[in-house]
C-alpha cells in the first residue's frame, strides 16, 4: 500500500493498462474483461484487477498530467513490482495530415518541462518507449488490420487548447523529432520506466486537431477508443 493506492501488492498484476480517466478504466473492465475486482479507489483513482481471455491484468487510471502519471506509475513500478505499463489515451494533432480517430503508437515523448530534473536531477527532455512492447503492439495491430501511425509526441504541462500562443510553443520543439501532436502524460511514464528499468508504451487516439480546428465530443471520444483498447489488451496476452 502507498498513500495513493490501497491495493495490496498481490492485488496488482504484472502488466497494467493505464488510461487517464478513472471512468475509462471502469469502461475497459466492464466491456472487455471476463471478471474483475475493484482494488483501489483512493482519490477516486480506480484500479481493477481481473482477467482478459485468461490473462490476469490490472487497469488503473493515471489522472491528468505528468505529476499525476508520475506518482501512480512510479508507485506501480517501484512498490507493486509491475513490469509493464501501457498507457491508452487521447491526443491532439499538430500536423494537418493527421486525422481525427487515427491511432498513434508513440515512439518517443518530448517535453519542455522539468520532470526528469525534479525526479533525478537529470536534464532530459526526450525519452523513448520500450521497443519490445512497441514491436508487439505493431504485430497485434497488423493482425487486427488496424493502421497505426508511429510517431513522436509532445508531452505538455497545459491542455493545449488553452495555451495562449500554441505556435510559439510548437516552434520550441526540436525539428528532428518531427512531433505530430501532444498529450500530457507519456513523458513521465516513459521516464519512470527508464529510471526503474521497467517497460512502458503509449497508444493514443487523435481526438482534436489544432490546425484543422476539429474535435470530438466526450461521448465520441469514449466510443472511438475501442480499437486502441483492443490492441493494448491483445498485446498484453503476448507479453510474458
Amino acid at each position: 500500500m502507498t498513500p495513493h493506492n490501497q491495493a495490496k501488492k498481490e492485488d496488482i498484476a504484472k502488466i497494467v493498462i493505464m488510461p487517464g480517466d478513472p471512468l475509462r478504466a471502469k469502461y475497459i473492465v466492464e466491456n472487455f474483461f471476463d471478471n474483475y475486482e475493484l482494488v483501489n479507489e483512493v482519490r477516486g483513482m480506480f484500479a481493477y484487477t481481473g482477467t482478459y481471455k485468461g490473462k490476469r491484468l490490472t487497469v488503473m487510471a493515471s489522472g491528468m498530467g505528468m505529476p499525476s502519471m508520475g506518482i501512480y506509475s512510479y508507485e506501480l513500478f517501484k512498490f507493486y513490482d509491475v513490469d509493464t505499463i501501457i498507457r491508452v489515451g487521447s491526443c491532439g494533432a499538430y500536423d494537418e495530415n493527421v486525422k481525427l480517430l487515427e491511432t498513434i503508437l508513440v515512439e518517443g515523448s518530448y517535453t519542455l518541462g522539468n520532470y526528469a530534473i525534479n525526479l533525478s536531477n537529470e536534464d532530459v527532455h526526450f525519452v523513448e518507449a520500450n521497443n519490445e512492447v512497441n514491436n508487439e503492439i505493431v504485430k497485434v495491430a497488423c493482425d487486427q488490420d488496424v493502421k497505426l501511425r508511429k510517431a513522436n509526441i509532445a508531452c505538455t504541462e497545459c491542455f493545449d487548447p488553452y495555451i495562449l500562443d500554441i505556435d510559439s510553443i510548437i516552434k520550441k520543439f526540436p525539428e528532428d523529432k518531427k512531433i505530430i501532436g501532444a498529450e500530457m502524460e507519456s513523458f513521465a511514464l516513459f521516464y519512470n520506466a527508464k529510471v526503474l528499468n521497467k517497460k512502458a508504451a503509449c497508444l493514443l487516439t487523435v481526438v482534436d486537431s489544432i490546425l484543422n480546428k476539429q474535435s470530438l465530443s466526450a461521448k465520441d471520444r469514449q466510443e472511438s477508443l475501442n480499437n486502441m483498447i483492443k490492441i493494448a489488451l491483445e498485446t498484453c496476452i503476448k507479453l510474458t
